[in-house]
């Protein structure tokens, strides 16, 4: 990329630097999404021949997992460069001309960067086990055994197990929050941070315009290495596996969630801010702590933009009253803060399958989302509304679900590839064998059949996401209290003088509320409801938006 690219990316970011301020994001799981070379996995090149469907949803930007060089013993979460791309994705080149394409259309490029760990294979590991006395020997968590051999402490690992590995070279263990093959980075060591935000740099120079920061919460662990306490189970609620894996019996007091965390994010933050317009994600992965440590991360301009938190991926059915209890405690502790709220992404089960959604139901719930004060991600295919796909034991290809099958089946039934038509048996995906099946039940909602139904999920998904794009305040706006009456979720959004009412009925079953005050019907885009006398008629999973008048 040459400096007049560079340069005219950096000016094109200027624009609008608060353009992620209730952006809506699209989530790209490389892998899956488009093959461009026959080999049966997604690619840089092929996302880029794709991005016209991304453009034509009306989203602002789009999310792309992680495709730097790895090992792939975690699909890519386990980098091994930072700075360059893994050949099953293609080139740097192919990056060049995916943001070119991407800026072309009006879509802003954000990349996943995994900074908690790296994998076994970093150049930086290959160092640090050779010795506890060379260049890189503190670059990671390494720890003596208990004068019995055992692990330095209680922590596990949330892939199954102890969070300690033992290296017979330095004769002690390393952390590993993750796999075995993930060892934890030190973020005691300021080298370690430098080397992070450098690599954070290389990609703002070849015109990123954000990130997202997997597991934001892991970047520490407590320098004294205590013991975490257990935790009740009652409060065992974590959204991936709560009841077969042990990592959910402990409380993540120590291994995760450490206050030294915000001096870094403060420094990446001061990075960030040196490239007008971009903008970072955070994930908050903490079942019990989520929303107090999104308030934490994203409070004024120390921290990240936003944060990605849980409470709408679990796996209890999203009702009024537990969105009214989220929205409670949001304001509670995150005030301040910014949220970017998801109902599906390449971890948990679609929201289609895990809540048993109908057509109706999932044009609600996206409805409320799009109403809701915040950013929005969505996951590839959620337009579609495709289900979970259902994945035998033998095409597995997630390491956590073959260590904790058949009771849970892993992640694999979400990363599927995306359908793009249905004249072959792999959905316009690919022309050779998939990495993962194409499942029959998807192939009726690929895009290309979606594209001739105008009742079809896909133009409803459209039409909602241009009619938040055409509204201001939905971005923009401030929220007043959420709250449930009966199965309908009910609040206000204001901007610069403008007042909207928004309810959305999670029920089946049609449903009356009655209002105060002077109001008309602002909502007819995404389908209206009844306004007669003071009282909404809400259809069952209807949703109305009331403009106040003046």
């Amino acid at each position: 990329m040459n400096a007049m690219t560079q340069t005219l990316h950096i000016s094109e970011r200027a624009k609008d630097t608060d353009w992620w301020r209730g952006a809506v994001i699209y989530q790209i799981y490389p892998r899956s999404f488009q093959d461009s070379t026959g080999n049966g996995t997604g690619d840089l090149a092929g996302i880029t021949q794709r991005l016209d469907h991304v453009a034509s949803l009306g989203a602002d930007a789009i999310w792309i997992s992680p495709f730097f060089r790895s090992p792939m013993k975690d699909f890519g979460y386990d980098v091994s460069d930072y700075c360059d791309v893994d050949p099953m994705f293609g080139t740097i080149g192919d990056f060049d001309a995916l943001i070119e394409k991407a800026h072309g259309l009006g879509l802003k490029v954000m990349i996943d960067l995994v900074l908690s760990h790296t994998s076994d294979q970093h150049p930086w590991f290959s160092q640090s086990r050779q010795s506890r006395d060379n260049a890189k020997s503190d670059w990671y968590v390494w720890a003596d055994p208990k004068p019995d051999g055992t692990p330095p402490n209680n922590w596990l690992s949330i892939f199954g197990g102890s969070a300690w590995q033992w290296d017979g070279r330095r004769e002690q263990y390393y952390l590993h929050n993750f796999l075995t093959s993930q060892p934890d980075l030190n973020f005691h060591n300021t080298d370690v941070q430098d080397a992070l935000l450098d690599a954070t740099r290389f990609w703002l120079e070849r015109g990123v315009d954000g990130f997202r920061l997997d597991t934001i919460n892991f970047y520490y662990a407590d320098a004294q290495l205590r013991d975490n306490p257990a935790l009740p189970p009652e409060e065992r609620n974590s959204t991936i596996a709560p009841s077969v894996n042990p990592y959910n019996h402990q409380r993540h007091v120590h291994s995760k969630n450490q206050p030294e965390n915000l001096g870094f994010l403060a420094r990446y933050r001061a990075v960030l801010d040196e490239y007008p317009g971009v903008a970072a994600v955070g994930e908050v992965g903490d079942a019990q702590f989520g929303l107090e440590l999104l308030g934490e991360y994203t409070k004024g301009d120390q921290g990240v933009h936003m944060c990605y938190a849980f409470e709408f991926l679990e796996k209890e059915p999203l009702t009024a009253p537990r969105i009214a209890q989220v929205f409670d405690r949001f304001d509670r502790v995150a005030a301040d803060g910014w949220a970017c709220w998801a109902l599906s992404n390449h971890d948990v089960i679609r929201h289609t399958t895990r809540w048993n959604l109908s057509d109706a139901a999932q044009q609600a719930y996206l409805t409320l989302l799009l109403l809701l004060r915040g950013s929005v991600c969505l996951y590839q295919g959620e337009e579609l509304g495709l289900p979970e796909a259902d994945v035998a034991f033998e095409d597995l290809q997630d390491p956590y679900g073959i260590e904790f099958w058949p009771e849970f089946k892993g992640r694999d039934g979400c990363r599927t590839p995306m359908v793009w038509e249905p004249s072959n048996a792999y959905g316009g995906f690919t022309l050779g064998k998939p990495w993962l099946p194409v499942v029959h039940e998807h192939l009726h909602r690929s895009v290309a059949e979606q594209e001739s139904d105008p009742d079809a999920m896909l133009h409803f998904y459209r039409r909602a996401l241009a009619y938040r794009r055409d509204m201001p305040i939905l971005a923009k706006g401030a929220q007043g209290r959420l709250s449930a009456i009966g199965d309908v979720v009910r609040f206000e959004r204001t901007f610069e003088g403008e007042t909207l009412l928004c309810m959305v009925n999670l029920s089946d079953a049609a449903q009356r509320v009655d209002v105060e005050g002077d109001f008309e019907n602002a909502g007819a885009a995404l389908g209206g409801a009844d306004l007669v006398n003071g009282t909404v008629s809400l259809a069952p999973w209807g949703a109305a938006i009331l403009r106040a008048i003046a």
